[in-house]
């Protein structure tokens, strides 16, 4: 229900920025486009996230250690064993994808495999385990997908509006040029503000989750505190505003604009809660 609700919702914005571009003409053919991502959100949502960071599949070969530890988290948590993608990143960060636990990838930068400790890793990958068991995945990755589409067709709306493409869409029944301009402001914010409601609150559950399948939520606790302020020392180097609440800390959290658009809640209630649970 979540995610057809997320979709309709995403579907609603693309129409109302088709209609400020072309009119009614403008909202059919953006209907025509929703429907389309819509269904390649859902398929392929997984495979365009790895795609924006370049990153690349990990063989056991690889890395012994990370495959075992998540092959032991898995029959934990009762879940099939992701596959494991390796983001070439100083900056330490972590997210999971996937359509279902079957299609699962947990994803992690060389940044966090160098600063966090055996029971710290641990602990984070078990984190990105709950969202699979939690059923978050998908919706994840639907949201950063059709967010991300919504911000480049606001911003293709907005040259429009700059080099006059919509001199005459009230005439053809859009917002005339004012509306325009709103709605290439107005769009990217609602498609955010989607991201924020879906994020915060499944944090804590992926938390809680997480510490329960590693049997250590002090390991979960001492990674978030040592991410938050490597986060910020060292920076991504191109994060996608559309795909940060997939993180296990905001990436852009170093960045003052973008903390308006905030999709965690404060690592310190997130570490207080972990510090509390007992096992």
């Amino acid at each position: 229900m979540k995610t057809t609700l997320l979709l309709g919702l995403m579907t609603v914005l693309i129409i109302f920025i088709g209609g400020a571009v072309g009119g009614q003409s403008g909202m059919i053919m953006a209907f025509f486009l929703a429907g389309i991502m819509n269904i390649g959100s859902y398929w392929f949502s997984d495979k365009i996230v790895l795609a924006m960071y370049h990153a690349q599949e990990i063989s056991p070969q690889d890395h012994p250690e990370i495959h075992q530890m998540v092959m032991e988290l898995a029959q934990q948590a009762g879940l099939p064993k992701p596959r494991i993608f390796l983001i070439e990143d100083d900056s330490p960060n972590a997210f999971a994808t996937g359509r279902n636990p079957q299609h699962a990838v947990v994803a992690v930068t060389s940044g966090i495999l160098r600063i966090l400790s055996r029971q710290e890793l641990k602990g984070v990958l078990a984190h990105e385990l709950a969202h699979v068991k939690n059923r978050d995945i998908l919706i994840g990755s639907i949201a950063a997908t059709m967010a991300g589409a919504i911000m480049i067709l606001a911003y293709m709306a907005r040259f429009a509006a700059i080099f006059g493409g919509s001199r005459d869409s009230e005439e053809r029944g859009g917002g005339g040029i004012i509306g325009l301009l709103v709605m290439t402001i107005v769009a990217p914010i609602a498609a955010m503000l989607i991201q924020m409601a879906i994020s915060r609150s499944r944090e804590y559950l992926a938390d809680a989750s997480g510490a329960q399948f590693s049997g250590n939520p002090l390991g979960l606790a001492g990674a978030l505190e040592k991410l938050e302020t490597a986060s910020k020392q060292i920076p991504m180097d191109d994060p996608k505003p559309a795909t940060a609440h997939m993180f296990i800390v905001n990436p852009l959290s170093g960045r003052s604009l973008f903390n308006l658009f905030s999709t965690h809640p404060p690592i310190e209630e997130r570490i207080a809660r972990l510090k509390a649970m007992r096992y």
